[in-house]
């Protein structure tokens, strides 16, 4: 393994960076290279070229930085952000980082046809990513972001910071939950967790982000099927629902939503790169389903 050691040229920083982040198994080895120094120097990755030579104790931090992320550590925990559609979102340690394969839901969500003024609910909304966003493409919508760990709830408060997202803390399993939704909501998404508890993960995720906030049970399904029921109850007629799930979990979650007898059009939908990644579905007519 290369050492990083000092030096007076970036490039030659960052090159090596790459290598020692490649050596621990990091695809993304020269991207995190360059946005490890980009945000170390205050400016933007494609910028890199154009600054003036970074001083000793840049290059110090930068060592510090890129032996972390050679140990796994997430590259957003060491930049404290991650890019989610138009919004950038604070993360780090208690908070599940959004993935780029979100954008997927929150782009279907985003292409709805909604009342003017639609309420909207996100489920296990950690960061606060969809709700945030959906917020920035739908001002005067009403939001409401509810997720049960506390850590999770700060960041979303700080990504929230100037909307009039409401964030409450609650658990989506809890029987009865918000009965003062039922049948007031026209778009519900979440994004739970979905991971069967026996599937081996990257150091990143199996590390770092919060077990709550990855595994949904043995097969995945536990948090999608509260998420359903919930859904069901408090959606208007005609109300949309989106749920991500498990790549190998598709037609699960398309029959588990079917079974509850309260939606039709129920479809699975893919991400960017064609892989199964959320059921979309909407709420029929009739009364609300316990």
């Amino acid at each position: 393994m290369t050492s990083l050691g000092r030096s007076t040229s970036l490039r030659h920083a960052i090159d090596t960076a790459a290598e020692l982040l490649a050596d621990a198994g990091i695809d993304s080895a020269r991207c995190d290279a360059e946005q490890l120094a980009a945000h170390l120097a205050g400016v933007e990755r494609g910028r890199l070229p154009l600054i003036e030579p970074p001083s000793e104790e840049f290059f110090g931090r930068y060592h510090e930085a890129v032996a972390a992320r050679s140990r796994r550590v997430p590259l957003q925990h060491l930049t404290g952000t991650v890019s989610f559609g138009p919004v950038l979102l604070q993360v780090g340690p208690g908070v599940f980082i959004p993935r780029p394969e979100t954008e997927a839901i929150l782009a279907w969500a985003t292409a709805q046809s909604l009342p003017a003024r639609p309420v909207i609910v996100d489920l296990c909304t950690g960061s606060g990513a969809l709700a945030v966003a959906l917020a920035r493409h739908r001002p005067a919508a009403r939001i409401i972001g509810i997720d049960n760990s506390e850590a999770a709830l700060g960041y979303a408060r700080r990504n929230a910071a100037g909307t009039t997202i409401e964030l409450v803390r609650a658990d989506v399993g809890t029987p009865g939950l918000l009965p003062e939704l039922d049948g007031e909501v026209d778009l519900v998404v979440a994004n739970p967790p979905y991971v069967p508890d026996d599937a081996v993960l990257e150091p990143e995720v199996a590390q770092h982000d919060p077990p709550d906030a990855v595994f949904g049970g043995p097969d995945g399904m536990v948090v999608i099927s509260a998420i359903g029921r919930l859904a069901a109850r408090w959606l208007r007629s005609s109300g949309l629902f989106a749920v991500e799930h498990d790549d190998a979990t598709s037609e699960l979650t398309v029959e588990l939503i079917s079974s509850t007898g309260a939606f039709d059009d129920v479809m699975p939908r893919t991400d960017l790169a064609g892989r199964p990644r959320f059921v979309t579905a909407r709420r029929t007519g009739g009364g609300a389903v316990e």
